[in-house]
């Protein structure tokens, strides 16, 4: 059989297993959505904005480990994929998307709704192709999905022009293997490295395991637990490190950094080794090099060789796949206690309690998450954007399972939280999913509403409404002598009408008294709903460490009343 550049493409993607696109149609790429009709096999689910399409194909991503596709056509809808795809690349997430392209012999001649797609996404993309003949579209497709999910995941984007797609039939040809010169994604560690790392470990008296986004790629929550077990290290986990250790275990020591839990940053501070397990050291969690874990000695163990030295100097450095690379160390590394240790972080626990919540009448975002957190028994799955609420779902949310929270970590993008959940929750239709926002993160996405009404996506959406862009706010409150300017919102719609027009529930809660019955009734109803919960304006992420500075000017909420 003859086909079709589009239908040799639909043919490609479902020889790479591929069973949901998340995409929308225009001009360039109507020959692909001409023979996805013909393919039932490939669900697609049509976003309202092209940018949801590539953040709902990273939440897909993200909760099943497979590559998350999407496909906009040429000029506007591939450059609305952009914000997606940088996410995407910083954050290490496996991706593939398909763009259309004017007509050959239109480009570079600035045709109506030409980019240079593969030029404005190369320092945003692992690879990109313009896939200029139908010969090339099987072999393209094979190396974008092996870059994407290999060594250290990233996106790759294919660029096929509208003749290409429409162009003359040609036999499919699925290449059996690969030869991609250059490229090899390293698999186990090099044993001497590997020696001067364990070696490192076992000498440590007050060591320290920093968990990363690495670990969670590379499925090593049972070997990063049996190492931590068997040496008796305190772990903390990074942002996206989070749900890589149980929260409940006895050496989990929470999460470092410009509002990490204070008792972490100052462990990091005191400690004399820290095994460092596929992080990147972002100046959100050192602060000020200069003066970030002054006394340790640093094993930085990565997939990625580039990440070695570029903001924190490894002691040793292991090359590697995490959870290969823990198998190695694993029977090397000597069974150990470190009481001492686990003591005087216990005494940091104490002086540096971090996420306690003032009693107080008023509604609490802080207490909205620690509902959630106690109603869900920390089985859901958290989808968040940037700023306070992503913080105060990061801090007080017991994440029980693996993998459980998605958010933007490395772009910080708002907007993120409402097409990743749907990505998240058609990947995982049986999990619960809650997407968390602030007003003006919900506002950039909230359009794709409209794609889980339309795909019966049963995501609940929970709005920190405080009426002003927070974190924002929180910065010039600190460090612009309260200086506001546009960052109050005076004209937020009624989210509760809005859920309403679109068909769907919504729940607004002002009373504190009102929150665990909210969410019960949110995770009743069937479908998505949105709750509004109208928290306190003025109120302040903590513990907070200032942009560029150290753990010795970290401020802590100035608050008498604790909750233990």
């Amino acid at each position: 059989m003859e086909y079709t550049g589009a239908e040799i493409v639909c043919e490609s993607l479902l020889q790479e297993g591929v069973e949901v696109i998340f995409g929308l149609p225009g001009g360039a790429v109507l020959p692909f959505y001409g023979a996805l009709s013909g393919y039932p096999q490939l669900r697609h689910v049509l976003v309202r904005h092209e940018q949801a399409a590539a953040m709902a194909a990273d939440g897909y991503a993200r909760v099943t480990g497979k590559v998350g596709v999407c496909t906009a056509t040429s000029g506007p809808g591939a450059t609305n994929l952009v914000t997606g795809i940088a996410g995407a690349m910083m954050d290490s997430i496996p991706m593939v998307a398909i763009t259309g392209q004017v007509p050959k012999p239109a480009i570079g001649r600035d045709a109506f709704q030409e980019t240079d797609i593969t030029g404005i996404t190369l320092p945003i993309t692992k690879h990109n192709m313009l896939v200029m003949e139908v010969d090339d579209i099987a072999p393209a497709i094979k190396e974008a999905f092996y870059i994407a999910q290999s060594g250290r995941p990233g996106p790759v984007l294919l660029d096929i022009p509208k003749d290409v797609l429409a162009g003359e039939k040609r036999p499919f040809v699925w290449p059996e293997t690969l030869n991609l010169q250059g490229y090899y994604p390293p698999g186990e560690a090099d044993e001497i490295q590997l020696n001067q790392a364990v070696e490192l470990i076992n000498q440590a008296e007050r060591p320290i395991i920093l968990a990363g986004h690495g670990v969670l790629i590379s499925h090593a929550y049972s070997e990063l637990r049996e190492l931590a077990e068997k040496a008796q290290i305190p772990v903390i986990t990074t942002l996206l490190g989070i749900s890589s250790f149980p929260t409940d275990h006895f050496l989990h020591t929470g999460m470092p950094g410009m509002h990490g839990m204070a008792y972490a940053s100052l462990a990091i501070d005191k400690a004399d080794l820290l095994v460092s397990l596929g992080m990147r050291f972002d100046d959100r969690v050192t602060g000020r090099i200069s003066d970030f874990a002054p006394n340790a000695r640093v094993v930085h163990v990565d997939v990625d060789p580039s990440e070695f030295h570029k903001n924190v100097k490894a002691t040793v450095p292991v090359l590697g796949d995490i959870r290969k690379v823990l198998n190695q160390m694993l029977p090397l590394v000597n069974r150990r206690t470190h009481v001492d240790w686990l003591q005087y972080i216990d005494t940091l626990r104490a002086e540096h309690p971090s996420l306690y919540i003032r009693q107080t009448d008023e509604l609490l975002p802080q207490f909205v998450m620690k509902q959630l957190s106690d109603v869900t028994e920390g089985n859901a799955i958290i989808v968040t954007g940037v700023g306070q609420h992503q913080m105060w779902a990061a801090q007080h949310y017991a994440y029980k399972n693996p993998n459980s929270l998605i958010t933007s970590g490395g772009l910080g993008a708002m907007g993120f939280e409402v097409p990743a959940a749907l990505g998240a929750k058609v990947g995982s239709p049986d999990k619960v999913v809650w997407s968390i926002a602030g007003d003006g993160g919900f506002q950039m996405t909230m359009c794709d509403l409209a794609t889980a009404v339309e795909n019966n996506i049963d995501v609940k959406f929970a709005i920190l409404n405080n009426g002003v862009l927070g974190m924002v706010h929180q910065w010039q409150e600190f460090f612009y002598d309260k200086d506001f300017f546009a960052t109050v919102y005076s004209g937020n719609p009624d989210f509760v009408k809005l859920a309403e027009a679109y068909g769907i529930p919504g729940i607004r809660v002002t009373d504190k008294t009102q929150v665990e019955a909210a969410i019960r009734q949110a995770m009743d109803t069937p479908g998505p709903v949105v709750v509004d919960f109208i928290v306190k304006r003025d109120e302040q992420v903590y513990p907070m460490i200032p942009a560029g500075e150290s753990v010795n000017e970290m401020m802590e909420e100035p608050v008498p009343e604790r909750i233990f």
